[in-house]
Order: C-alpha cells, then sequence, then structure tokens
C-alpha cells in the first residue's frame, strides 16, 4: 500500500465505523509516535512505521504491528495498556519510500530508534 493511500483507507474504514480504524486512536494507548516534516512544516502523513520487540531467549526482532502516520503526522495505538510489557523495543520510520512519494530523495533511508522499558 503506497502512502498516499494509507490516509483515505484509515478515513473510509473511520467512515465505515471499523473498530480498528484510524489506528485504533479510540483505545488509550500508552506508546504513540508524532512525525513532523520539517522541510514543509507540517505533519509527515501517510509514512509507514513498524513496532518491533526484542525477544528472548533467540534475541530476534518480532513485529508487534505496521501503521501508517495519519493526517496529523501522528500514529496512536501502536500498543494497548495490555500488549506493553517489559522489554526492548524499536520503531522503523520507512522515511525513503515517504520522501520518494513525494519526488524527493531521502538522506536517510530509515530512522529506527530503540528503547529499554522497564515497567
Amino acid at each position: 500500500m503506497s502512502s498516499r493511500t494509507a490516509p483515505r483507507l484509515m478515513t473510509l474504514q473511520r467512515h465505515l465505523g471499523w473498530p480498528q480504524a484510524g489506528n485504533m486512536a479510540t483505545e488509550s494507548s500508552p506508546l504513540t509516535t508524532h512525525v513532523l516534516d520539517t522541510a514543509s512544516g507540517l505533519p509527515a502523513q501517510g509514512l509507514c512505521l513498524r513496532l518491533s520487540r526484542l525477544e528472548a531467549p533467540c534475541q530476534q526482532w518480532m513485529e508487534l504491528r505496521t501503521s501508517y502516520t495519519n493526517l496529523d503526522g501522528r500514529c496512536p495505538g501502536l500498543l494497548t495498556p495490555s500488549q506493553i510489557k517489559p522489554g526492548t523495543y524499536k520503531l522503523f520510520f520507512d522515511t525513503e519510500s515517504y520522501w520518494k512519494e513525494r519526488g524527493q530523495e531521502s538522506f536517510y533511508p530509515y530512522v529506527e530508534p530503540a528503547w529499554h522499558l522497564t515497567s
């Protein structure tokens, strides 16, 4: 799905009343993200991201969710409170595809922050 299609799909899902529409925005989540396109000064809408957790004992990343930023550049509801557990997490932001959709090159092909959650 292209990054231009994702916002349209989310809007359609909200209109249809799907519970998963809008990246679970109606459910409170302890983990969210907000992406701004500093080149345009606007929210980065339609940016694909993947949330993963490092799983023991083999120390491999398990993808938990793939989503797209909404019209406000936010991606609420990445995990519900019951899905969060202590561990190491990372978000993969597909910046290369985001810029390619806009006819530009990306200096960073992706951005991948990781963090430890202790409680």
